[in-house]
C-alpha cells in the first residue's frame, strides 16, 4: 500500500491553470516538429519511460571544504531522505529509485527500509561503499589508502566492507554495487605508482568474485581529491584497464564532473560504448574543479552532447547497453529538493532533444564530410524548446507541470521544518 507525501488532490489543483497553455503549447510544438517529419507522441513516450535515480545524501545539505549551512527542515536520516525523494518522484515522475550509501544510512532491517520504500513508490538503484572515510568504532585507518593500500589487513577491511554492501543491496532488491576510491598521494615518490594499481586490482577482484549473477561492479574514476598529486583510478582509461581486467561484470562509471576542465566527455562515451564497459553515469556539473554543480547549470550543452552518444549507443547497442543514471550533487546553497526537481529537468531535456536529432541527415552529412551540416544537424535539436513534452509525459503519469511551483506551494520544507530536529552546523573539511 502506497503512501505518498502530497497528495494527487493537491498536484490535479496546481495543474489545472496551466493545462490549458500545455495543451496549446505541446499541439504548436507537434506541428512544428511534425513538419520535420518527428512524432511529437512518440519523444512523449521516450520520456516517459526514461527514469534517472536520485542519491541518499543529495537530499540534505552538501558543504565546501569550509562549512556546511543546513536549513530547516533539513532530513536527518534515511527515513527522512526517503520522504524528500519520494516528493522529488511524485512531482517529476522520473526519479523512481533512490541510491543508498553505507554505512551513513545502515538500519537495522533492510527488508523493513525497502518496505518503507515501496510505500513511497521508490526502488533502489546501485549501493555505494565507502572506504573514503573512517568511522567510528573502526579497526584500521584509511588515511593512507583503502583497497590499494600498502597494509594488507587495510585492504582486506576494505574489500569487506563492499561484500557487506552487496549483501545488504541484494535485501534491498539492487544490482549494482559502485565503488570510488579516493586513494592516491599528495606527494611525488610517496608511493610506487604501478605496485599501487596491482593492490587496487587485486582488492578489487576480491569484491569482484561475490557478485552475484546479476550483479555489476560500476568503477568510478575521479581526476583529484582527496589526492592531489596521484590518483589511483584518476581517468577513464584507468577505469577501464581496471574493468577489463576484473571481467565482464565490471564497467565504467562516468561522473560529468571527475575530469580535468574541457575534457571531451562525448568522446569518452563512444569509447567505454566500443568496448562494452559503459556501465552508467553520475550527472552533475563542474566550472572549476567543484564536480558536485546541479545538472545542465554550467554547461547544458555538453549534457545534450553526451545524451546524443548515449542515444547512438541505444541504437547501435553492444555487449547489453544497460546504463545506470544518476543524479549525484552537493547542494551547499539551495533546497536540495529544489535542485534535484531542476537537476532532472535539465536531464530528461537533454535526453528528449538528443533524441529529436535527424539521425538519418546526421550520419549523411557524417559520411559526405559536410561539417556545417552535420553540426546543424545536432544545433536544430538543442535549439528545440522541449518543455512541453516533458510537462506533458510528467502530467500523464500524475507529476506536475510546473514542478518548482508545485513544490514551493505544498509549503513540504515548511512542514517538515516543524517536524524534524535541526541538523547542527557544520566545520566543513578543514
Amino acid at each position: 500500500m502506497t503512501s505518498l507525501p502530497l497528495s494527487e488532490a493537491f498536484i490535479a489543483e496546481t495543474n489545472a491553470r496551466d493545462m490549458e497553455a500545455l495543451e496549446e503549447d505541446y499541439a504548436a510544438l507537434g506541428r512544428q516538429l511534425g513538419r520535420r517529419g518527428i512524432a511529437i507522441d512518440a519523444i512523449r513516450d521516450r520520456v516517459a519511460d526514461f527514469s534517472v535515480a536520485v542519491p541518499s545524501w543529495g537530499a540534505g545539505r552538501g558543504g565546501t571544504r569550509f562549512a556546511k549551512f543546513p536549513i530547516p527542515g533539513e532530513p536527518t536520516n534515511i527515513h527522512e531522505k526517503l520522504e524528500d525523494c519520494a516528493v522529488v518522484n511524485q512531482l517529476c515522475r522520473i526519479t523512481p529509485r533512490v541510491s543508498l550509501h553505507f554505512p551513513w544510512d545502515k538500519v537495522s532491517d533492510y527488508s523493513g527500509l525497502r518496505e518503507e520504500a515501496e510505500s513511497l513508490g521508490l526502488g533502489f538503484d546501485a549501493v555505494n561503499s565507502n572506504t573514503f572515510q573512517d568511522q567510528p568504532g573502526q579497526p584500521l585507518s584509511y588515511s593512507t589508502g583503502s583497497l590499494s593500500a600498502t597494509d594488507a589487513a587495510i585492504r582486506a577491511q576494505a574489500v569487506a566492507h563492499n561484500i557487506e554492501c552487496i549483501d545488504i543491496g541484494r535485501q534491498l532488491g539492487s544490482n549494482d554495487l559502485t565503488v570510488w576510491v579516493g586513494d592516491g598521494t599528495n606527494f611525488p615518490g610517496q608511493q610506487d605508482l604501478a605496485r599501487s594499481l596491482d593492490r587496487y586490482i587485486e582488492a578489487a577482484a576480491e569484491i569482484y568474485a561475490a557478485l552475484p549473477d546479476d550483479w555489476r561492479m560500476l568503477i568510478e574514476h575521479k581526476m583529484f581529491e582527496p589526492a592531489f598529486y596521484s590518483s589511483v583510478i584518476s581517468d577513464w582509461g584507468s577505469s577501464i584497464l581496471a574493468a577489463q581486467e576484473l571481467g565482464p561484470k565490471a564497467k565504467c562509471l562516468v561522473d560529468l564532473g571527475h575530469h580535468a576542465p574541457n575534457t571531451n566527455i562525448e568522446q569518452i562515451v563512444a569509447r567505454l560504448h566500443r568496448f562494452g564497459k559503459l556501465g552508467g553515469f553520475h550527472f552533475n556539473d563542474s566550472k572549476y574543479g567543484d564536480d558536485d554543480l546541479d545538472s545542465g547549470s554550467i554547461n547544458p550543452h555538453q549534457l545534450f552532447l553526451v545524451f546524443n552518444e548515449l542515444v547512438e549507443a541505444e541504437l547501435n547497442p553492444r555487449d547489453e547497453f544497460r546504463p545506470s543514471y544518476m543524479i549525484d550533487q552537493s547542494h551547499n546553497v539551495t533546497d536540495p529538493i529544489e535542485s534535484m526537481l531542476s537537476s532532472a529537468e535539465a536531464i530528461t531535456g537533454s535526453f528528449a532533444r538528443a533524441w529529436l536529432v535527424e539521425r538519418e541527415a546526421l550520419h549523411e552529412a557524417q559520411a559526405a564530410n559536410d561539417t556545417m551540416m552535420a553540426f546543424q544537424a545536432l544545433r536544430r535539436a538543442y535549439n528545440i524548446d522541449v518543455a512541453p513534452i516533458l510537462a506533458k509525459a510528467r502530467v500523464e503519469a500524475g507529476g506536475a507541470i510546473d514542478v518548482l511551483a508545485a513544490y514551493r506551494a505544498s509549503r513540504w520544507r515548511e512542514r517538515k521544518a516543524q517536524e524534524r530536529k535541526p541538523v547542527g552546523l557544520g566545520a566543513g573539511i578543514v
